[in-house]
């Protein structure tokens, strides 16, 4: 069944595609939008739009939340879209499919790329998976990654180690310079490198990579480079048109806002046929004849990693969460997100034992800051902030790096970092 679209969707500015915000569905009743408005910026008084921007999330009060980095809340617009699309979809009895390639455009164009170039996926890590196990590969061919490379985006290349024997070789990402990790990345080709892998924004420290960079050296060794950017779209303005890379995967509940299991996968449209469908199903492949059997044809686009029933009403609540945040300026959410982080870290400096290994070149960080101090292990540390001071932040045991990550997001306030420095003073002090 085909849902009027005219119903479902409305104009925005000169014919930009948006999803309706009364959340009806077609031919359902419409149903009042719980949101606020948000203020018109004023550059005199910024904090009274982003405490209007504060006021869409529902968390609770009764603790501060500094870890978008590892899951992102929703706003309540986006959790309206979700419920009421959810219900309404149930009332029907209906899949919602067609509203797919309406929310692709809206995502098509947050991430400046083609619409049939991005598909949707359940997190990062499956998009990162659609990769690491569609290139084809033989035994002792060479993959590059970064060796503080989230599990969902190094365990692929791992297991593909394992069973198939290609060799996983990994560099320790330089805080210091972008120069530096060119040349980390550059000793390790050689004639068997065939992908280069690299986290855009580190997860357990928050370096930014020089994708650019990286992407023009793959290029010139022939290999395929892939980002996984968790951490980057959502927190900084991502442009696949620029970015350098034949693919690139994220999470949308993470920095973006969306709901949980979702994610994005973009592949560049003239290296499509180079990834291999390794789970397909309906909507994998054009209309088969199983009378008469011919060549199993893919899907055009990278709609052809979609395959089965999918839940329609997450990847509404997804596009959703996009409109959200270009509606309030995708550069003024990342430059809040530094500004913010810039001020943990000028605190912590205050504080003798506290070693900061974020980088401080503002080209290498953006909205993260870790730290750790030989005076308190890392998860007393952890447990003291949120208990005692209901600050929820996040502990990082990645290679031995023994840390607190903070991640400062859209909805923080200077207040909360204020407090956050205070309460780790007052926790080292007491250690």
């Amino acid at each position: 069944m085909n849902f009027d679209r005219k119903t479902f969707l409305r104009s925005m500015g000169l014919g930009a595609l948006g999803l309706i915000t009364a959340r009806a569905l077609p031919g359902m009743e419409a149903e009042p939008d719980s949101s606020n408005g948000l203020p018109i910026w004023d550059d005199a008084n910024p904090e009274a739009f982003w405490r209007e921007v504060r006021a869409q999330f529902p968390m609770t009060p009764r603790r501060t939340y500094f870890n978008t980095g590892g899951l992102g809340p929703a706003s309540r617009r986006v959790l309206d879209m979700y419920t009421v699309a959810s219900r309404q979809l149930q009332e029907r009895v209906e899949t919602g499919h067609d509203f797919f390639a309406q929310a692709r455009v809206i995502v098509a164009q947050y991430l400046s790329a083609k619409t049939d170039s991005v598909c949707f996926v359940r997190n990062a890590t499956e998009g990162n998976c659609v990769v690491a196990t569609g290139i084809e590969l033989q035994a002792a061919d060479e993959v590059i990654l970064d060796s503080h490379a989230h599990p969902g985006g190094s365990f692929p290349w791992l297991n593909r180690q394992r069973t198939e024997g290609i060799v996983v070789k990994t560099f320790e990402p330089d805080p210091l310079s972008a120069a530096g990790n060119l040349e980390r990345i550059a000793a390790l080709i050689t004639h068997r490198t065939r992908v280069i892998q690299v986290s855009h924004i580190t997860s357990p420290t928050g370096i930014i990579m020089p994708v650019a960079e990286i992407g023009k050296l793959a290029e010139k060794h022939h290999a395929w480079f892939h980002v996984d950017g968790a951490q980057s779209a959502g927190m900084i303005p991502v442009n696949m048109a620029t970015l350098g890379c034949d693919s690139f995967a994220t999470s949308g509940h993470k920095w973006i806002g969306g709901p949980h299991e979702t994610g994005l996968l973009w592949i560049r449209a003239s290296k499509m046929d180079q990834i291999i469908p390794r789970q397909v199903g309906a909507y994998s492949s054009i209309d088969v004849d199983l009378n008469n059997p011919g060549p199993f044809v893919y899907s055009q686009g990278a709609h052809r990693f979609e395959y089965g029933t999918r839940n329609a009403a997450s990847v509404l609540a997804l596009a959703e969460a996009m409109r959200f945040q270009n509606e309030i300026g995708r550069d003024r959410i990342a430059a809040r997100g530094h500004a913010l982080a810039d001020q943990v870290r000028a605190g912590l400096q205050k504080i003798d034992s506290v070693e900061i290994l974020t980088p401080a070149d503002p080209a290498l960080c953006g909205s993260i800051v870790t730290f750790r101090s030989p005076k308190l292990v890392y998860g007393k540390i952890f447990e003291r902030l949120l208990a005692d001071h209901h600050l929820r932040t996040r502990p990082v045991a990645e290679v031995g790096l023994d840390a607190i990550r903070v991640s400062t997001h859209l909805f923080n306030s200077r207040e909360e970092c204020d407090r956050l420095v205070g309460a780790v003073g007052e926790v080292l002090a007491k250690a």
